[in-house]
């Protein structure tokens, strides 16, 4: 049995819907912290458990049976998210899977500035560690973060961010198929090149893609990290979740998530969606100019 964990969120569930159109619904289980928001999937034929990274106990239950696990990594951050991650490796190894494919990032370095790249780093060390065959996803950074750092340029006509540098942007439609196929197939093992779209664009080109689809002008405008940082602070963002953010600029300034790589085209069989596609689709239909 193919277990899938994070089910519940975008990226888990986009893995579980492709999933059900490859294997029988049988054949798939969902470890979720909240099994009464995956009821739908218990109906359409798919094993839903409850499982937490932070209980054990539920993983050993929500694993059972398992050949192959996805593990998802977790929305946490430093020590507890590594912590989670070696959980759930151990509860799959405990559980009998042959393989554990684990949702790493095209960034993951012991020494990235962006706080979430060492913990992927350290988990994929554990993996090495840890005697089951296994399948690391070297995603591309979410496009979905490129519209939420664009925020409310289109009605400003302004966007001020910190210096950047050219990001892979990559939709999670994409990376939820990568990892369907990856479970699917022993193909993919260690760790995979970036999965990522087929263009590395800044934000400077993310507000020109804007200005194009919308019709209206967008000024990138340069702040300091600390002024960014302020400015967070001042909309009420939490100081863990600013400063998390702002070191997202410096790792993008070093080149962490440039290299846009063809290994997902290959996978997928077919070019990759665009930010110019995921933009086109987040931006308010009334903004479009045709």
């Amino acid at each position: 049995m193919i277990i899938v964990t994070g089910a519940t969120g975008q990226l888990g569930r986009g893995v579980v819907e492709s999933l059900l159109g490859r294997v029988p619904a049988e054949q798939i289980g969902v470890s979720v912290r909240v099994p009464e928001k995956a009821t739908d999937l218990a109906e359409r034929g798919v094993r839903v458990r409850r499982g937490d990274f932070t209980d054990p106990a539920s993983l050993a239950h929500a694993f059972e049976g398992a050949s192959t696990v996805l593990v998802v990594s977790s929305d946490s951050s430093g020590e507890s998210a590594v912590d989670q991650h070696r959980a759930a490796i151990e509860a799959a190894v405990t559980a009998g899977a042959g393989r554990v494919v684990y949702t790493s990032h095209m960034g993951s370095h012991p020494s990235s500035p962006f706080p979430p790249m060492p913990d992927h780093a350290a988990t994929e060390e554990l993996l090495r560690e840890s005697g089951v065959g296994f399948t690391v996803l070297r995603n591309g950074f979410y496009a979905a973060t490129a519209v939420m750092l664009l925020g409310d340029a289109v009605e400003t006509g302004e966007l001020a961010l910190p210096e950047d540098g050219p990001v892979a942007w990559t939709a999670h439609s994409d990376l939820a198929e990568a990892a369907a196929l990856a479970l699917r197939t022993d193909d993919l093992v260690g760790v995979t090149p970036a999965l990522t779209a087929p263009e590395a664009i800044d934000m400077a080109g993310v507000a020109d893609i804007a200005a194009e689809l919308t019709g209206r002008p967008i000024r990138r405008i340069v702040v300091s990290d600390a002024e960014h940082r302020s400015a967070l602070l001042a909309r009420g963002l939490p100081e863990p979740a600013a400063d998390m953010l702002v070191c997202l600029f410096a790792a993008s300034r070093d080149g962490d998530f440039a290299p846009a790589d063809p290994a997902l085209a290959h996978l997928l069989g077919r070019p990759p969606v665009s930010v110019r596609d995921v933009l086109r689709t987040s931006l308010a239909p009334a903004t479009m100019t045709g």
